[in-house]
């Protein structure tokens, strides 16, 4: 297991952005698909977006599909989640995740599925 780190959330208002970061440690993640899920009190964890390691494979929650972007910079390292037009549904902690693989596919198995998370970040959007 690799410890991941995310930073970025917070409180917004409706309507508002967020952009969510996934601290890495260069090396320990070359070669692995990332993404991200969340969880509302009293629900259970709900997959949010996922991205190959490539950059070139990307899916998204319905929810999250027009509103939210997830990109990486394998170079430097971190996975982002940008998120616009939020809505007080959105409110949850957001854990970073990853799976170990090279392959496109990686991205969509990440939709079921995660080897590695981190301790998550809050974001509380108020209407």
């Amino acid at each position: 297991q690799v410890q991941l780190v995310e930073s970025g959330g917070g409180s917004v208002q409706a309507g508002g952005s967020l952009r969510l970061v996934c601290a890495t440690s260069g090396r320990d993640f070359n070669g692995y698909a990332m993404g991200w899920f969340r969880q509302a009190p009293g629900k259970e964890r709900e997959f949010v977006a996922a991205i190959s390691w490539s950059g070139g494979t990307t899916h998204y929650s319905d929810s999250a599909k027009g509103r939210f972007i997830i990109s990486r910079d394998n170079a430097k390292n971190p996975v982002h989640l940008q998120m616009n037009n939020l809505k007080p549904e959105d409110t949850a902690v957001y854990y970073c995740v990853a799976t170990k693989g090279e392959k496109e596919e990686e991205a969509g198995r990440l939709r079921t599925r995660y080897d590695y998370w981190g301790q998550g970040s809050q974001v509380t959007v108020s209407s």
